[in-house]
């Protein structure tokens, strides 16, 4: 099921409102301003899910933000448990993409060739990051890793290259956060690069789901329940 659209130009507002709030959170990271970062995170995936709604997107793609949501306000904590419940909001997230995948998107046998290659890289990425993981995250992290380069793999199997490339960011954003986890050296500024990743996958696979819908023929795109995601 679709959500209801809204005109134009309030989805404009939202998508100027989500940059602005990304360009803040961005900025803050960059500069060490903690306090800026507080107050940017928790509004971006928000804003984010408003557009997305305000578009028609499937209550699946909503959902799927807002569990991204749930995790970006836990991870402001540095606390284990908050680790580990942030990490759940975002399995929740994956759980919610590879359902609206399944749903809508459409196997392309191309992309169906990235499928061994997304294989190779969960077994060598958990199989490397084990032996330095905390003990009590081993088998969590493992498990989230799995949904998480399944999401990726059905990204791009699915919906095409808009969505595929958010996959691999969303898997590139969590996979510099596992190294820091396990004390792999990090680049300078390794919260800027983490989330500059996350916006990226979290906007191209709202787009890249949009696009894909849209195109898609039959009732749905005849009675526009589906906008076009060109701001």
């Amino acid at each position: 099921m679709r959500t209801p659209r809204i005109p134009e130009s309030r989805c404009r507002v939202l998508l100027a409102a989500f940059a602005l709030a990304a360009v803040l959170d961005l900025a803050s990271l960059a500069v060490g301003f903690h306090g800026g970062h507080v107050i940017a995170k928790p509004l971006l995936m928000p804003l984010l899910a408003a557009w997305a709604a305000a578009r028609g997107a499937p209550r699946l793609l909503v959902a799927a933000l807002l569990c991204g949501w749930g995790g970006d306000v836990l991870l402001l904590s540095d606390a284990d448990p908050a680790f580990l419940a942030g990490m759940t909001c975002f399995a929740a997230g994956h759980v919610c993409y590879l359902a609206l995948f399944a749903r809508n998107g459409t196997s392309r046998a191309r992309s169906a060739l990235l499928t061994p290659g997304y294989l190779v890289a969960l077994v060598t990425t958990v199989t490397l990051l084990w032996p330095d993981l905390p003990a009590d995250l081993r088998v969590p992290v493992a498990g989230y890793s799995t949904l998480l380069v399944a999401m990726a793999c059905a990204a791009a199997v699915r919906l095409g290259p808009v969505a595929g490339l958010g996959g691999a960011l969303f898997l590139l954003s969590d996979t510099l956060i596992a190294t820091g986890v396990a004390d792999w050296p990090q680049p300078p500024r390794p919260d800027l690069w983490i989330m500059l990743t996350y916006l990226a996958a979290q906007l191209l696979l709202a787009t890249g789901t949009l696009r894909a819908l849209e195109a898609r023929p039959g009732p749905s795109a005849t009675y526009g329940e589906v906008r076009s995601t060109t701001p």
